[in-house]
């Protein structure tokens, strides 16, 4: 076996389990409450693996923060380290708990990054100017309801209250944390909640920007997400861009995957729904 067929590292990743106590929604074909028993399954397959972490790209509920009762206890049976980042459905709980969603998922901060292996990954948090998870009255919520009604007067595609964007000063961290890790070496791979390539629907309002900046840098070289439960995949410059598939959706089959990162491509394990890739860098 040459050296390359050996990972440098392997994580977990689970997009949309949209978990809560209610009924199916038939044509969505989404079952939420089965998302209890397909993160279960996913953990058994990730607990049989060595693994440096697990990232679910947010949506861990569908709504209510009871939920979060009922789906993070399924976590603590992982064996490795479970991250989180933050979905539009996280923020569809009473508006007294807006404030407490990153604590309750035992984020650092709503955005955050961390090294593994000399790589850095970029958490973003896309809900940051929404008309949703911003507490009533923030500046954001204003900016938020300004840029969709301006991308809805240019019809664009994404022009949708479950989308949202970066604040400037979240853009202008994620080229500071891509510049700084180009100086120590590290190659970057960037997790948000919200896909932004190729073009679709789920996108992020400020997708243009965020694309051409992920662009630019040839130390980035993967953007994955969740959103679009569908999935999707695209490139541009030398990033790659998936959109791993939701767990909430279909009655039965779980979609998660295993990531292998090597010296000279990304191999991307998916079980289920999900699908397998080869990315090369």
């Amino acid at each position: 076996m040459s050296s390359s067929a050996l990972p440098l590292f392997r994580f977990g990743i689970i997009a949309d389990p949209q978990y809560a106590a209610i009924q199916p929604h038939a044509a969505m074909d989404r079952y939420y409450a089965n998302s209890l028993a397909k993160v279960a399954a996913a953990i058994e397959v990730f607990n049989g693996e060595e693994l440096s972490f697990v990232m679910t790209l947010g949506d861990v509920i569908d709504r209510s923060f009871a939920s979060f009762d009922d789906i993070l206890p399924v976590y603590d049976r992982l064996r490795h380290e479970a991250l989180f980042l933050l979905g539009n459905h996280d923020f569809s709980v009473s508006s007294g708990h807006l404030s407490e969603i990153a604590t309750r998922l035992g984020m650092p901060s709503p955005y955050y990054s961390f090294r593994r292996h000399g790589w850095r990954f970029i958490v973003l948090d896309g809900n940051e100017v929404s008309t949703f998870a911003p507490p009533e009255g923030h500046p954001h919520r204003a900016l938020a309801a300004q840029m969709l009604a301006e991308l809805q007067a240019r019809g664009a595609p994404n022009a949708h209250r479950w989308n949202g964007a970066l604040s400037d000063q979240q853009f202008a961290w994620l080229g500071d944390e891509i510049s700084s890790a180009a100086e120590a070496g590290e190659k970057v791979i960037v997790l948000n909640h919200y896909p932004v390539h190729p073009p679709s629907a789920h996108d992020m309002w400020d997708r243009d920007r965020i694309v051409a900046s992920l662009a630019s840098h040839d130390n980035v070289v993967a953007y994955l997400n969740g959103h679009n439960h569908v999935g999707n995949y695209g490139k541009a410059g030398a990033c790659h861009f998936v959109n791993f598939k939701g767990v909430a959706d279909t009655e039965t089959e779980n979609a998660f995957a295993i990531v292998e990162v090597h010296p000279d491509h990304i191999e991307i394990r998916g079980f289920g729904r999900e699908e397998s890739r080869t990315l090369a860098y």
